[in-house]
């Protein structure tokens, strides 16, 4: 039961039964059971199953049964005007999302700031590249998705500096949608998150797309659609192979994904869509510098991986290193020190990641130690050192052990979640006056797909592949997938793809690709 409280210079009170829409909500529940329930949540319910009507103070009588005292506690929390704890949270990927999620239901006001309005799957983002997938099935609004947490609020914005000292954030507008110049807080979490490096050659960006953003996965889609039309009305057999061959840099999950999604879209969704060449003959060469594929998995599931990838008609390339990209392709150089040229129209960047700039600014401010990838070292509770009340998670950071050895977390989707909880949970026992632990990481394993009913998974030990690790992996990205709309959109898709070998998003919505790969 949720009792708000209005005081007045007058010291009487009375109750009043207000909300229908509640009312109306709870019968809702009621009527519908578990699964109505479900459906609800994922809409952006969160109270609880059944609720009292709730109860309004006005100016009157004092409710029956209430005492004096019971009333003035509750209207300390309640009550227009009185200054809440202020927490700030920088970021609405996965660890921003749940430390939001988990102070919902704790007296203090949150705010979310982004620059994007919506939350990104990022697992999924090559699959809006090789277009199995649509843009809005594998985001969702921010607003909608804490509609109903009143204490939330939603700023689309973008940090341009910290002022850790006056506890304010500067800002700066993005989209022209206008924005604060400062926002004050008591408490900050950073979820920054990671891009891609491209270890100083900022070139190579230009002519090597990556898919860790919506918007670079919406250019890759259009490239590599592109490539096969530009193939299709190409007279020249050698230009039409450079039209025709693909590479994928770095052989870690993204990278091992992404090849197997071209390969099944040349070999099988296209196979018969096209009139002067045959995709089947495209070219796939996933580069890898290390030895072996998924250098994450246990070399067992990596070796089966790499059979399944040849399988799909994908070339692995393991001991090769770039050391250029340019519009007509890829140069590498082998162990031996030898180079190799491939030429390429087409080429997907999976690569390393460095930490956001926000890490390499907090560094500055704070005097905290920074590793070759940006990643800011924080404390054993996630704080920044001298700054209890600045928590940093996520891909920016590495955390120090009880040890104060700095160690370096996966960068995946479970960590941040993790650390966005902790944070959370370290607030309100703040609050609370209590005592709270350092942070522990519970690894849940790997998983990786590379096709149709074939993938790796490394769960606590138990090692699958196969079609009981492709289901397990359908499984667990449907779960974390955010509302309940978008798990079964997803769901049909995958359903139909599976049924058809169909992708009903081959869309090439950027014009200006097909022309700026010819110019080069």
């Amino acid at each position: 039961m949720q009792v708000t409280v209005s005081v007045t210079n007058s010291s009487r009170l009375v109750l009043a039964f207000s909300n229908q829409h509640q009312v109306l909500t709870d019968a809702c529940v009621l009527l519908c059971g578990s699964i109505g329930s479900l459906v609800l949540r994922d809409l952006g319910y969160t109270g609880p199953l059944v609720r009292r009507p709730r109860l309004v103070a006005r100016e009157g009588v004092r409710p029956r049964g209430t005492t004096r005292a019971r009333v003035e506690r509750v209207s300390t929390v309640g009550t227009p005007g009185s200054r809440k704890h202020h927490v700030v949270v920088v970021g609405g990927g996965f660890g921003g999302l749940q430390a939001v999620s988990k102070l919902r239901r704790t007296p203090v006001d949150v705010t979310l700031v982004d620059r994007r309005n919506f939350h990104l799957f990022q697992p999924l983002t090559y699959q809006v590249a090789t277009g199995a997938l649509s843009p809005g099935e594998i985001a969702y609004p921010l607003r909608a998705i804490f509609k109903r947490a009143r204490n939330v609020s939603v700023l689309l914005a973008e940090v341009a500096d910290f002022d850790l000292d006056a506890r304010e954030l500067d800002l700066r507008s993005v989209s022209a949608v206008p924005a604060p110049e400062r926002l004050g807080y008591d408490t900050l979490i950073v979820a920054g998150g990671s891009r891609y490096s491209y270890f100083g050659h900022e070139e190579w960006r230009l002519h090597a797309a990556e898919v860790k953003s919506l918007e670079s996965a919406l250019a890759v889609r259009s490239r590599l659609l592109a490539a096969f039309e530009a193939a299709e009305g190409e007279p020249n057999t050698e230009a039409r192979d450079a039209w025709l061959t693909f590479v994928v840099v770095g052989a870690g999950p993204t990278g091992v994904e992404m090849a197997g999604q071209i390969a099944e879209l040349a070999r099988d969704t296209l196979r018969r869509d096209f009139r002067t060449i045959d995709p089947r003959r495209a070219r796939i060469l996933l580069v890898e510098a290390a030895d072996r594929v998924l250098t994450s998995f246990p070399p067992t599931l990596s070796a089966k991986a790499e059979r399944s990838l040849r399988r799909l008609g994908v070339t692995v390339l393991t001991g090769r290193t770039v050391i250029g990209i340019d519009a007509a392709g890829v140069t590498l150089e082998r162990r031996d020190g030898g180079a190799e040229r491939i030429d390429s129209r087409a080429v997907v960047w999976a690569a390393g990641v460095t930490a956001s700039g926000l890490a390499g600014r907090l560094a500055e401010l704070t005097g905290a130690e920074r590793d070759r990838a940006g990643r800011i070292t924080v404390e054993a509770d996630l704080t920044l050192p001298g700054h209890p009340e600045v928590f940093a998670i996520g891909d920016m950071i590495r955390v120090r052990d009880a040890g104060g050895v700095p160690v370096v977390l996966p960068g995946v989707a479970p960590v941040a979640m993790q650390q966005g909880r902790y944070a959370a949970s370290v607030v309100r026992a703040r609050l609370r006056g209590r005592e709270y632990g350092a942070f522990r990481y519970r690894d849940k394993g790997n998983l990786a797909t590379i096709g149709r009913a074939a993938a790796v998974a490394d769960i606590k030990g138990i090692r699958l592949s196969g079609f009981p690790a492709w289901v397990t992996w359908l499984l667990v990205h449907l779960w974390y997938l955010i509302g309940f709309q978008n798990r079964l959109l997803v769901l049909i898709r995958w359903s139909f793809s599976f049924a058809t070998h169909g992708r009903g998003a081959r869309l090439i919505t950027d014009a200006s690709a097909p022309s700026e790969q010819r110019d080069g």
